[in-house]
């Protein structure tokens, strides 16, 4: 049996009932297999795939808090610290009444190689609760978020590990996490990012993960033949990376005319006015319909179905940016009888692996959400660098650093391709590069 199938079978006996991680290790070991052969007896020796995919630490707490009406309840507080070969874990934290510690391992593992290809010393972290911050009023949401912050504190700083924001830790959440992190250590430090402009924050921070996407598409596109502007576009999602993915297609040319959320999606012929969006999702956390109610020509579509759902309406590119595995092998054939000839992951694998390999096998040109979606990271490592130095750059500064990022993510991760002979295979290039950086740092670490 070879080192990787060894490794592979280890992970599923080791942590069981984890599919996402499953899943992620296996997508990402596959993909390493001919860099593998080429030094597995070195590798073996040093045991690099059993330390790659084990996490160097967990931190699993209860996190008590009260509601307003006096009663207390219970969460489950979860921290992985999976890889700091080349920086502080990096990561965000991710409140949603589904999360268990397999899917925040999943998404540490992910992240370990997304920070490796930004080429900033960031290691991979990931964190979060199964706390649902919907319907709860200010005042519950900064008492859980007291009680969280209350333990992860210990475990956390500057120069160890800096969380972020992810689905359902927005920048009321982060405002409540940092202040009592404050209280507690009384010091004053860029542990956070993704804060408010007002103390630390950085500008284009809310809206780096979706025109980060865009920059890596445009580029894509770019190399090999096409021109973004004049494309029609379906997106998956209404949170920050759908929102402000759709904005930067309207300024580059492009239409978006889909958007979704977990009860239904909706199409717009016209194009979705991204303003609208914001003010019913952001501003009144409203559904769907009521955007529709305010566009005569929208439609909002109940529910999701394969092969039905909103990768059915034709378009040249497709941006899933909502959740992982959204977008399966029914959705895929769809697209590709449609003509849709790009589709880059906005989300952290939304898409899952038969539907990948179907749009590679039909010569649909395929972004893995570890290097098209790596411009919120980014743009957080950018912020740890102003709190640093303790500078503001203008939204303009940080902008033009996430797209020069973005496009060398992209020649990074289609050299490496080149490099394998897999031109083209942008989901080998993010891998093996991401691995690359990671296992070299380790190696030079020594076994730690």
């Amino acid at each position: 049996m070879s080192y990787v199938d060894e490794v592979l079978q280890d992970v599923i006996a080791r942590n069981p009932a984890q599919p996402e991680f499953h899943q992620a290790v296996e997508e990402v070991l596959e993909s390493l297999r001919v860099v593998i052969e080429k030094n597995e007896a070195a590798y073996r020796r040093d045991a690099l795939l059993e330390r790659l995919v084990t996490p160097e630490r967990i931190i699993i707490f209860r996190v008590p808090w009260v509601d307003d009406k006096g009663q207390v309840h219970v969460n489950n507080g979860y921290r992985v610290q999976f890889n700091g070969a080349i920086g502080p874990y990096k990561g965000g934290l991710r409140f949603q009444p589904d999360v268990t510690l397999g899917a925040i391992k999943f998404l540490g593992f992910e992240q370990t190689f997304k920070n490796s290809l930004t080429g900033l010393p960031m290691g991979g972290g990931k964190g979060g609760s199964d706390f649902d911050p919907k319907g709860k009023s200010d005042r519950e949401v900064m008492a859980f978020c007291q009680s969280y912050m209350t333990e992860l504190y210990r475990h956390i700083g500057a120069d160890t590990d800096v969380p972020a924001g992810d689905k359902g830790v927005g920048a009321r959440e982060v405002g409540y996490l940092f202040g009592q992190y404050k209280r507690i250590r009384n010091v004053y430090e860029g542990v956070l990012t993704g804060k408010g402009l007002s103390y630390g924050g950085s500008l284009a921070r809310t809206e780096a993960t979706g025109f980060g996407l865009l920059y890596f598409v445009e580029e894509m596109l770019k190399c090999n033949g096409h021109d973004l502007a004049g494309k029609t576009a379906v997106v998956s999602g209404s949170g920050n990376v759908a929102t402000y993915a759709m904005k930067k297609l309207w300024e580059l040319g492009a239409k978006p005319v889909t958007c979704g959320e977990r009860t239904g999606w909706v199409y717009d012929p016209d194009g979705i006015d991204v303003d609208t969006l914001i003010q019913v999702k952001q501003v009144r956390r409203a559904s769907l319909t009521e955007y529709v109610a305010q566009r005569p020509n929208a439609v909002y579509h109940e529910g999701h179905e394969k092969g039905k759902d909103l990768w059915s309406i034709p378009c040249d590119i497709a941006l899933p940016c909502a959740t992982e595995n959204e977008l399966f092998l029914e959705d895929a054939q769809v697209l590709v009888a449609n003509g849709c000839i790009a589709v880059a992951e906005g989300a952290n694998m939304p898409t899952t692996p038969d539907a990948t390999a179907y749009f590679q096998s039909h010569g649909v040109l395929f972004a893995p959400g570890k290097a098209s979606n790596a411009g919120g990271v980014a743009t957080s490592g950018l912020e740890m660098t102003q709190n640093s130095e303790r500078v503001s750059w203008t939204f303009e500064e940080v902008d033009a650093k996430l797209k020069s990022i973005m496009v060398n993510i992209f020649h990074n991760v289609d050299d490496t391709a080149r490099e394998y002979g897999m031109e083209g295979n942008y989901v080998f290039g993010a891998n093996v590069a991401g691995f690359k950086k990671v296992a070299a740092a380790m190696q030079a670490q020594g076994i730690v």
